[in-house]
């Protein structure tokens, strides 16, 4: 559901756009809107209030996408979590590649064990 109002919300945002970037502003605009472009279909006025029309039904539209889409989601995400904490998914690491110029190592051969590392306590700067 929460898809294809996501995209329906796309839709009617670039339309929104488009039908506001037609419209002829008072420093000329794009100015796509006028009669001269259309023909004798309809008038200068005409158009305008069409446009007009189209921009406010458009702008309503969106207002009620955005406000679904929104109490749609409101519960995904835990209160005061931020889209950085969440875990990042990755994919197993790849298997590890044999040595260059030495002989394979068995897969039954028990591994080298890791060097000791010192504890994790705090940094005593020493001068």
């Amino acid at each position: 559901m929460t898809t294809v109002l996501l995209i329906i919300h796309l839709f009617v945002t670039l339309a929104l756009i488009g039908v506001v970037l037609i419209q002829r502003s008072e420093g000329g605009g794009l100015g796509i809107g006028t009669a001269q472009g259309m023909g004798s279909f309809m008038s200068g006025r005409g158009t305008a209030n069409l446009l007009t029309r189209t921009t406010a039904i458009l702008a309503v539209v969106f207002f009620a996408l955005s406000l679904a889409l929104a109490l749609l989601n409101r519960g995904t995400a835990g209160v005061g979590r931020s889209i950085l904490d969440m875990p990042v998914t990755s994919s197993p690491a790849p298997s590890p590649a044999p040595p260059v110029g030495g002989t394979p190592v068995p897969a039954s051969a028990p591994s080298p064990a890791p060097p000791a590392q010192a504890p994790a306590g705090p940094a005593v700067p020493t001068n």
